[in-house]
């Protein structure tokens, strides 16, 4: 088995224009999004490896906030989550796969979590 190391973002709330019916067009929607991107790990992390071995949390929760376009509407969740996954894959080249987890809280009645997971690997 090929060692990995796997990067998370959990949860993040962010409001993204989707949806195909014309209650959800024209304004934003609430989504929950988590992110996991699998890299290759370095050989060892000492106390003093850098960051520059690994990749920088903070650009998951980029990739899924100010990476998205403002003012495009997204019909589908499938094209924020392919979107998410394509702009990790330009910031690192050392991405192998990405994950996305998209769930629409606007349309949960009980607490339900309704939406989709996206798997992409490096092309």
């Amino acid at each position: 088995m090929n060692d990995s190391l796997l990067l998370e973002v959990n949860d993040l709330e962010v409001d993204v224009l989707t949806g195909i019916y014309s209650e959800e067009t024209g304004r934003p929607q609430p989504l929950r999004i988590s992110i996991v991107a699998r890299m290759k790990p370095a050989e060892h992390y000492g106390a003093d490896t850098p960051l520059s071995a690994s990749k920088n949390y903070m650009e998951l929760k980029f990739a899924a906030t100010q990476a998205l376009p403002p003012g495009v509407h997204f019909k589908l969740i499938e094209a924020v989550a392919d979107h998410i996954a394509e702009t990790l894959f330009v910031q690192d080249p050392r991405v192998e796969s990405v994950t996305v987890k998209i769930v629409k809280l606007a349309i949960a009645e009980a607490g339900e979590q309704i939406g989709m997971t996206l798997t992409r690997q490096r092309r």
